[in-house]
């Protein structure tokens, strides 16, 4: 499995130069069957990720364009009466897809951000009295700009909570961007991919996830680090017992992904950032990277 999972990094990294990182943590939210928040500024390669993950896992993509004039029904789809079947016939929107990009999607207004809400937690949507299941996998992007940038809402707490991962993809080092700028169209290049993973393989992946074994030692260090957030300074309110799950559903992956069956204190600490800063930021951005790197330092491992 590790084999697997380092050629798909490592095809990932010949679209997106120089983050490595980045990378890894966007096939371990995939692994762990969460979805990815990922915050820049326009062209840092957040739309090309999203596109390379989906080709290199052979999944099917959509991309929403959030805009402030965008519907829940332009996301969720809607009915309209088919004059040949004498009937009301439902159109799937773009959400029923296996990996869906929300691109931009502070630039929507509150109500339609929220229409992905049962979405990403339930993998089912509730339209007009009737249940529809979603794809299987089911896989959020959503990307965002800076809320000092013009014409942003901020997500809702609710909101993102839904997100097991926030990113930050960042400039490209000098050797990097030298790269890029030497090398081929980027779209070019992951509309040529060679599909590496099979639904199947990627089921089975997400499967032994779960199998991955955590100690009670470990689990104990997980209940410290969340009782801490709760009570740092300046902090309404600290992770929530969801945000638990995730970060210990996030490390089982981030151990699969380095070939091993149990979880170390450092995988925990390599997603957490990823995990918390976005769960702890409470409209001080700079403040939440410090608050996780005081959890880190401050919470002992045994």
């Amino acid at each position: 499995m590790k084999k697997l999972i380092d050629g798909v990094v490592s095809q990932l990294n010949t679209i997106l130069l120089g983050k490595d990182h980045q990378v890894r943590l966007a096939v371990c939210c995939l692994l762990a069957r969460g979805h990815l928040l990922i915050e820049d500024i326009p062209g840092m390669g957040k739309t090309t990720l999203s596109h390379a993950i989906a080709r290199v896992m052979d999944l099917s993509y959509t991309r929403i364009q959030f805009t402030n004039d965008l519907l829940p029904a332009d996301v969720l789809g809607f009915s309209m009466y088919d004059k040949a079947a004498g009937a009301l016939v439902f159109h799937k929107g773009p959400v029923f897809s296996q990996v869906v990009l929300a691109d931009e999607i502070n630039r929507a207004s509150p109500r339609t951000q929220s229409a992905l809400l049962e979405a990403m937690e339930e993998r089912q949507v509730s339209i007009e009295g009737e249940t529809r299941p979603l794809p299987t996998p089911f896989f959020v992007i959503a990307t965002q700009n800076p809320l000092e940038q013009g014409g942003t809402y901020p997500l809702p707490e609710s909101q993102l909570d839904r997100f097991l991962m926030r990113v930050e993809l960042g400039y490209p080092d000098p050797r990097a961007e030298r790269a890029l700028l030497e090398g081929s169209d980027r779209r070019a290049m992951t509309d040529a991919m060679i599909p590496m993973v099979s639904q199947g393989n990627l089921e089975a992946l997400q499967s032994a996830v779960e199998k991955v074994t955590a100690s009670d030692a470990l689990l104990d260090y997980v209940q410290r680090l969340l009782e801490q957030s709760r009570n740092m300074p300046g902090v309404q309110y600290g992770l929530s017992p969801r945000a638990g799950l995730g970060l210990l559903r996030a490390a089982r992956a981030w151990a699969l992904m380095a070939g091993r069956r149990h979880v170390l204190p450092d995988d925990i600490q390599a997603v957490l950032p990823a995990v918390a800063r976005h769960r702890l930021e409470q409209g001080e951005s700079a403040s939440s990277a410090h608050r996780v790197t005081q959890l880190i330092n401050e919470v002992a491992v045994f």
